[in-house]
């Protein structure tokens, strides 16, 4: 039986630069640093998007309800999007008291009369974990009984942040999926696509270029997923690491078991985009696909620029302040300069430290990071006189106290705002949100008060 992943092990990421230098590991988890998202977040967040698989948590109902249908992951699956089913095993009392075992068990009869997937990923949770319930034996009789690959995920919410969740998410796939499947055929441009969760579409934006210079995406962890697409990925050619770097001890990992060597990119913005096409047919190593990338970019930056034209004399001048998290700390940072916009400052706290330095290498010297966006970003748009606000949803009553224009570039947001075309939507929706009047109306005193 496999053995669970050790936590330690994968805090202290060998492959990580920062680890190398500081001999320490990145991102290890403080008291009451799960606050803003835990690790059982994390591992859903990188297997969810497998909408032919159910996802079964086994703990209280409260831990589906903060966790189900939390990202408008795109799916072309034509199946049943299991996604949008919420399956958990509902631990009560009684099961901490007895042991919630048979309820796993019970669970896993139930979705596979009813739903057929063709995995089932059953999530551990902090109730469960710590009464110990054993679901690596149940998982494994079940996977038995029906002939469908069952994964135990171990990230219960207390053992670290979303960050380490995600890893640990990756550390399911690649123990009891990647490498049990052959692929029907083969392709010398075969990729896998690692952190790409198609959050609104992202991945559609730029895969059918791909597809046109040739190169196959053959799985993907996990945007658009499919299970028996993950199994056969120790087949690809290539790893490309799609801004998440959380999944870096997954990529290291696949090198060293399959030697399938990896690359870290971004498909945020005109330069980036061109950057990761670019880069992906250096790694694939064919002079006539090298050629055939530049021409595709040139047609493709062209067509861009003209379109983007109108917008840039828009955005002439004008300053944002952007408060995310993880990649797109730099990724979006890219996108708004590539526009024409300046970004004064972006939010790292939820970064790792490899993403902490490309925010600085984006921003320069001058540029703010903001360890403490909650307490900074209301002073730094004083400060900078920023004229545009770019954060999730709770952020937006900042910007209607400043008087500013908003716009989500969270997980909530509705479009897609990678590659080409996503630069077109956000220049779009930006531009009306500098419009829109309703910023500085709302923020205006009534004629009443003095």
């Amino acid at each position: 039986m496999a053995k669970k992943p050790k936590i330690r092990e994968l805090l202290d990421e060998s492959s990580c630069a920062h680890n190398q230098t500081r001999k320490a590991a990145c991102n290890v988890p403080k008291p009451g640093a799960t606050t803003g998202g835990c690790a059982f977040e994390g591992a859903q967040i990188s297997l969810f998007p497998y909408a032919d698989a159910a996802h079964l948590v086994h703990g209280p109902m409260t831990c589906l309800g903060s966790s189900w249908e939390t990202r408008a992951t795109g799916t072309s699956y034509a199946g049943r999007d299991l996604t949008q089913v919420g399956f958990t095993t509902d631990v009560t009392i009684n099961d901490v008291v007895f042991g919630g075992e048979g309820k796993v068990a019970e669970a896993i009869d139930y979705i596979m009369e009813r739903y057929r997937p063709e995995a089932v990923f059953v999530y551990a949770t902090c109730v469960t974990a710590l009464i110990g319930d054993d679901i690596d034996a149940v998982c494994k009789q079940a996977s038995e009984r029906h002939g469908v690959p069952m994964i135990p995920v171990h990230a219960p919410g207390f053992v670290g942040s979303k960050n380490l969740g995600s890893r640990l998410g990756g550390e399911a796939v690649l123990t009891h999926l990647i490498g049990t499947a052959e692929p029907e055929t083969s392709t010398p441009f075969d990729i896998n696509l690692i952190g790409e969760y198609n959050v609104t579409g992202d991945m559609w934006q730029y895969s059918p270029l791909l597809e046109e210079l040739g190169i196959r995406i053959l799985s993907t962890l996990s945007g658009d997923g499919r299970v028996a697409a993950i199994r056969t990925a120790h087949r690809a050619r290539l790893n490309v690491l799609v801004c998440a770097k959380s999944l870096v001890s997954l990529t290291r990992k696949m090198e060293e078991r399959f030697g399938i060597p990896s690359i870290s990119l971004s498909f945020y913005g005109k330069r980036d985009t061109s950057n990761g096409l670019r880069t992906i047919a250096a790694a694939l190593g064919d002079a006539d696909l090298v050629a055939r990338t530049e021409r595709l970019i040139a047609r493709e930056e062209e067509s861009l620029e003209q379109r983007l034209a109108p917008y840039r004399e828009f955005f002439r001048g004008k300053k944002a302040v952007l408060n995310t998290g993880g990649n797109k700390t730099w990724s979006i940072a890219a996108a708004l300069q590539d526009l024409g916009i300046e970004v004064v400052a972006t939010a790292v706290k939820k970064a790792t430290e490899d993403d902490r330095a490309k925010a600085r290498e984006y921003l320069g010297e001058k540029g703010v990071l903001m360890m403490n966006p909650g307490a900074e970003q209301a002073k730094l748009i004083d400060e900078t006189g920023a004229d545009l606000l770019l954060a999730g949803g709770r952020s937006l009553y900042t910007a209607i106290k400043k008087g500013i224009a908003f716009a989500d570039v969270n997980q909530e947001k509705k479009k897609s705002y990678g590659a080409y075309n996503g630069l077109l939507n956000l220049a779009e929706d930006l531009k009306n949100a500098l419009e829109n009047p309703v910023f500085k109306n709302v923020a205006r005193r009534a004629p009443w008060e003095s």
